[in-house]
């Protein structure tokens, strides 16, 4: 029996492909599970136009977030902290830091997609935000000592 799969199936394909399968699978397995649909014009149809609506929205997607990569590439923050003595950080710069210093610029980024180096002391660093797959922005990150009170 030919089948058109509208779910991603493991062994036998993705979602769209048109499979030939014994019958017995596709009736008591991939049919009732809404896994399948018998193939006809009509589902093809729809499956074809549902995959052009989703390359179209992937491309504004990567569009909006290069843009967004050039901004964010574009900007320079500035953290303070307390300091010891000898130069090190009482606790240490996170990326909820950084993603808190984003926020009051007007950006919205998740702090899990923000990766920043291990800062134990002042000075300059590189943050990485990692804005969709494969766009990955990187920010300039000052630590300075905060000033005494």
């Amino acid at each position: 029996m030919e089948i058109l799969l509208i779910e991603n199936v493991p062994n036998l394909g993705v979602r769209g492909d048109v499979v030939n399968v014994k019958d017995g699978y596709a009736r008591n397995f991939l049919l009732p599970r809404r896994k399948a649909l018998p193939v006809t014009a009509g589902n093809k149809r729809q499956i074809e136009l549902e995959k052009e609506r989703n390359i179209k929205l992937r491309a504004k997607e990567l569009a909006d977030a290069q843009s967004l990569a050039e901004k964010l590439s574009a900007l320079a923050l500035s953290v303070a902290k307390k300091v010891g003595e000898n130069g090190h950080l009482f606790g240490s710069v996170t990326n909820g830091d950084v993603a808190e210093l984003l926020k009051a610029k007007g950006f919205e980024i998740e702090k899990q997609s923000i990766i920043v180096p291990h800062v134990k002391t002042v000075g300059a660093y590189e943050a990485d935000v990692r804005i969709y797959a494969g766009v990955h922005a990187k920010i300039a990150l000052e630590v300075t000592a905060l000033a005494a009170e």
